[in-house]
């Protein structure tokens, strides 16, 4: 015959009933679990919905950027609670009656399977979005990535002298053989090339010396036949441009640094709530089912 358990001290039963049971009930755990994952990818594909209706690539329309970010961490937060509350509930409501039990084992144990099914749920919700989070993970990290390509790509067309692993840079070789023209007044050969290396060394050191903008002004006069004054704002303009490229691809890069960020401790912010909340919502779901039983 059942026993009922006294609220604040521990009921007798026979100990065999206990003889080699565990206290975790998986069925119970595992069936919280999918109702929690199944709740965060009802209340995440909601929740991206809305916000790719409130943003707009016109200007003026649509929310900010701040808003969005700031409307996106509350949600995730939200869809915790909502999931991680509901998952565990069921797992509290769902679970084996322990007989014989202290009240206070009994709420660590209804407390523990409720971080149980958060945990088994996450890990869950781990496995069939890391796809799309590794993606996520490499678009946000694509600026990153671009500025380390760039001076990868700028030291590797500054090492192209002609022989693998050569220490001499090609922006060296060209300095040393560098000319003041041909026979003609005309440059032998195609300047793009070595320009091409002078900005890859600029890109690297951060700055053009004053005798490469020197031999560029005196390039481009001499290939295109304006005065020294006009070549020399070319050059001036070229040189700003690329500048500014680079500050630019630094900047995205840092912002994009700066959102990832963010994401991380907001994830990481929601997933513990998402642990407290299930763990009271499976005490309080199993404290309701030892009272109608």
């Amino acid at each position: 015959m059942e026993q009922m358990m006294t609220p604040g001290a521990a009921a007798t039963a026979d100990p065999s009933l206990f003889h080699g049971k565990s206290a975790a009930s998986w069925p119970s755990i595992i069936a919280g679990a999918f109702v929690a994952a199944s709740a965060t990818l009802i209340l995440i594909t909601l929740g991206s919905g809305i916000g790719l209706a409130s943003i707009s690539p016109w200007h003026n329309h649509g929310v900010t950027v701040t808003t969005f970010a700031v409307t996106g961490a509350i949600w995730v937060i939200v869809t915790q609670w909502i999931s991680a509350g509901l998952g565990g509930y069921i797992a509290g409501r769902l679970r084996t009656r322990w007989v014989g039990t202290h009240t206070h084992e009994v709420f660590f144990r209804d407390t523990a399977h409720g971080f149980i099914t958060w945990a088994v749920a996450t890990v869950l919700l781990a496995a069939v979005l890391s796809g799309s989070l590794m993606t996520g993970a490499g678009t946000a990290g694509h600026a990153v990535a671009d500025v380390a390509a760039a001076a990868a790509g700028a030291q590797g067309a500054m090492q192209s002298s002609g022989a693998p692993g050569s220490p001499v840079s090609a922006y060296s070789v060209d300095k040393l053989f560098r000319t003041t023209g041909s026979a003609g007044g005309t440059p032998a050969t195609d300047p793009r090339m070595e320009t091409g290396h002078i900005v890859a060394n600029a890109l690297v050191g951060g700055t053009v010396p004053d005798a490469d903008r020197a031999y560029m002004v005196d390039q481009v006069a001499a290939r295109t036949g304006v005065s020294k004054e006009e070549a020399q704002t070319r050059v001036d303009g070229f040189i700003a441009t690329v500048m500014q490229a680079q500050a630019k691809l630094k900047a995205d890069a840092d912002a994009a640094r700066k959102a990832t960020a963010q994401t991380s401790i907001y994830l990481a912010l929601s997933m513990l709530v998402g642990a407290f909340i299930a763990s009271v919502g499976a005490a309080l779901g199993g404290r309701l089912r030892d009272e109608h039983i």
